[in-house]
């Protein structure tokens, strides 16, 4: 996936000047993010736009798309404005940590694909060390952030490591959310679970987390439980 642009059933998304590109990782979170009651929702650190597009598809919601740096802000809006759900979604330039200030119990549903890489060898890349390592943003900073601008009641979804499920699951209950959904990711059978997505409600819930694995592919071919997830999107 790391063409200048990549084309989907009813969009294309150009990154050109993106330091992260179009991933498996957002794919996942945009088609597996439930959308009911989403009237207003937040996509932080939006990137080329992605995620916040594929939710759009299947919404009538309005999204604002938030993004650090200048560059892939210009590609979201680039990327937003050509795709049919343009005037529904706009694109803000910001740290997330200064714009949640203004923002509080505004949005029915906020997602991210958050930066999760926290070793202290970076590469020479500033923007993707900006895009991929936590001291960027902290899980304490986005679970915070988060809190602040959901209304009581609203959803959180995020994916991450697997590794850094428990870290991440602390700091958004010390946050104010329950966990409401989860669901391991798995490359192929025989595999440990590389990734996680999470699904958080703002406020106590006696509600038992739903629990589920995903895998993505079998005999070296998409899986169909994959396949059937992303099968408004995918080519």
């Amino acid at each position: 996936m790391g063409n200048e642009y990549f084309r989907f059933k009813n969009f294309t998304i150009r990154q050109d000047r993106c330091a992260m590109k179009v991933g498996t990782d957002g794919v996942l979170l945009g088609a597996w993010t439930e959308t009911e009651c989403a009237y207003k929702i937040a996509d932080i650190g939006t990137g080329t736009g992605l995620i916040a597009i594929m939710l759009a598809q299947r919404t009538e919601a309005r999204i604002t798309a938030i993004e650090i740096d200048e560059d892939a802000c210009s590609q979201a809006k680039e990327n937003i404005s050509d795709s049919p759900w343009k005037d529904r979604i706009s694109v803000v330039k910001a740290d997330i940590n200064d714009y949640c200030i203004s923002h509080k119990d505004e949005y029915d549903l906020i997602v991210s694909n958050p930066p999760f890489h926290i070793e202290n060898i970076k590469g020479y890349s500033e923007k993707r060390n900006i895009a991929r390592h936590t001291d960027s943003l902290s899980f304490k900073e986005l679970t915070l952030a988060a809190s602040f601008m959901l209304k009581e009641k609203g959803r959180f979804c995020v994916i991450i490591p697997y590794i850094s499920a428990l870290e991440f699951i602390g700091n958004a209950v010390s946050s104010g959310f329950c966990l409401k959904g989860r669901t391991d990711v798995i490359t192929k059978l025989g595999s440990a679970p590389k990734r996680v997505l999470l699904e958080f409600r703002k406020g106590q819930s006696h509600e038992e987390t739903k629990m589920s694995k995903l895998l993505l592919s079998q005999n070296g071919m998409m899986s169909e439980e994959y396949k059937s997830l992303t099968s408004d999107y995918y080519l």
